[in-house]
């Protein structure tokens, strides 16, 4: 019997995505918007739904996230690790088809913070012989 409502975080770069799931029709939203509204990139709407869809499940589940924090791209991640999280929650069964897909792995590629003297974290002002 699958549980009343998980709750997990997921997060990528800046973004953070705090995500319930619930039994129910395979309805996703994202901050109260409809994915295809709040992600308009069909891209982005896969990334999030391939724990999902790997698992088969996107039909018996609905989808609830709060995101906050990075642009799209870092949301969607984000997005799809929380989903992934909570899938392991509901079925421990999952977790190698998951942790295989790499969903379950955070990327802790992150902005290099900018150094005094130069213009971005790397990027040096332009070099003047004269």
């Amino acid at each position: 019997m699958p549980s009343p409502l998980v709750q997990s975080t997921g997060r990528r770069k800046e973004a953070v995505a705090r995500v319930r799931i619930r039994p129910g029709s395979g309805t996703i939203t994202a901050n109260g918007r409809p994915i295809e509204e709040y992600f308009p990139t069909e891209t982005h709407r896969m990334i999030l739904s391939e724990p999902l869809k790997i698992t088969e499940t996107a039909d018996v589940y609905d989808v609830d996230a709060t995101l906050h924090g990075g642009g799209p791209t870092g949301q969607a991640g984000a997005f799809r690790m929380g989903i992934a999280r909570a899938l392991v929650e509901i079925d421990a069964d999952l977790r190698p088809v998951l942790k295989r897909a790499g969903f379950l792995t955070r990327d802790a590629r992150e902005k290099e913070s900018k150094k005094y003297g130069l213009k971005k974290a790397r990027k040096a002002p332009q070099y003047s012989k004269r």
